[in-house]
């Protein structure tokens, strides 16, 4: 039986990707609920998004239940998200994360299990990283400690931490690409190491609490991307490349330009996260991003190139012949290998779909 239309997302073309390579994962989440922190970000917005196409395609009848320290601003800013009648928002802090009170705010609806949790809830800005580590820090620590512990209390048996490549600290030059392996780590005295290095402890306490029960918990090491949703005004170059270009300004480029980084498009995003969630032969730690190195001056021409006014790009400093430029690009062949995973969009596609989502009109969110 086919549920009945509603309207579709303006990300249509995307969300049928998602589908056309998830298919056959949605049935582990047929008549089950899923809880997600971290749900009404770049990340969790797609997730959402995917989530409502699968369960309106395949009548699953599933049930996401996202937690928010702000529902009334998350229906402002994503009316048709918030509005869908399998999509549940709850009041609260993942740090002060209770399933008696997560029921109380569901009554009725309340299920009797969450089978499957994604925590993604984190503190990314800049200035919180740079300004209050420490609160970064219990975020992350005491978020998904609590986050572990209502799993266990809701009988979930997948646990997805999405976690971050800023766990292995700076990349050396003589390594293109970053594996699993690599046993590097933040340098604890550099201002920014307060996120990477409490990702590092969110990951201990999920390989911890998998092998002390029967949740399977598996970790996302997720990278660089570009796609609608993604915020143009925080501290992500590319995110200002387009903001500077929507904006018919020259496109800027802070630094000498040399830096190494690879973008993955958000509808790939989504099927990386839900494979990983949804497919029994995932397992352990995997990287999550593109391959595709370039640096971040070709990138910001990447933009202007794709677009409609092709704007100048500026660079701020010239490069210094004598130093290496940094990457930060990951090996995915594990990801490839044993989960069929691939980056689908290239990166001019994956910027000029971005571009021109933001040209639309804003009253479809």
């Amino acid at each position: 039986m086919i549920a009945p239309a509603i309207k579709r997302s303006p990300l249509a073309a995307d969300l049928d990707h998602v589908m056309a390579h998830t298919q056959g994962l949605w049935e582990e989440l047929r008549g089950e609920a899923v809880f997600i922190t971290g749900g009404t970000g770049f990340f969790g917005r797609w997730l959402l998004e995917s989530f409502a196409e699968a369960n309106r395609h395949l009548s699953l009848g599933a049930q996401a239940v996202v937690l928010t320290r702000d529902p009334d601003r998350f229906r402002r800013s994503a009316e048709r998200l918030a509005s869908n009648e399998f999509i549940q928002l709850v009041k609260g802090d993942v740090q002060t994360l209770d399933a008696e009170i997560i029921q109380s705010q569901l009554g009725s609806s309340a299920p009797d299990r969450f089978a499957h949790i994604i925590h993604g809830a984190s503190e990314t800005s800049e200035p919180a990283n740079r300004n209050h580590p420490s609160k970064v820090l219990d975020t992350l620590f005491a978020g998904t400690r609590r986050t572990l512990d209502f799993g266990a209390r809701m009988g979930t048996e997948n646990f997805l931490l999405v976690s971050s490549g800023a766990v292995y600290g700076d990349q050396p030059g003589h390594l293109s690409h970053l594996p699993e392996n690599y046993p590097g780590a933040p340098d604890v005295r550099a201002p920014m190491s307060a996120y990477g290095e409490g990702k590092r402890v969110a990951e201990l306490l999920c390989n911890a609490q998998g092998r002390s029960s029967k949740m399977k918990c598996k970790i996302a090491r997720c990278f660089a991307f570009v796609g609608p949703h993604l915020a143009l005004d925080a501290h992500y170059a590319i995110g200002n490349f387009v903001r500077d270009a929507l904006d018919g300004k020259p496109i800027q480029v802070k630094g000498d330009g040399t830096p190494f980084r690879s973008y993955l498009y958000a509808a790939d995003l989504a099927i990386w996260l839900w494979t990983m969630m949804l497919n029994p032969g995932a397992t352990g730690t995997y990287n999550v991003g593109s391959d595709d190195a370039h640096s971040i001056r070709e990138i910001a021409e990447c933009v202007s190139h794709n677009s409609p006014h092709q704007p100048l790009v500026t660079v701020a400093q010239k490069p210094d012949g004598n130093r290496s430029a940094s990457r930060y690009v990951p090996d995915i062949s594990r990801a490839r290998r044993e989960l069929g995973l691939q980056v689908w969009t290239p990166l001019d596609v994956a910027v000029r779909k971005t571009i021109e989502f933001y040209q639309q009109p804003r009253t479809f969110l």
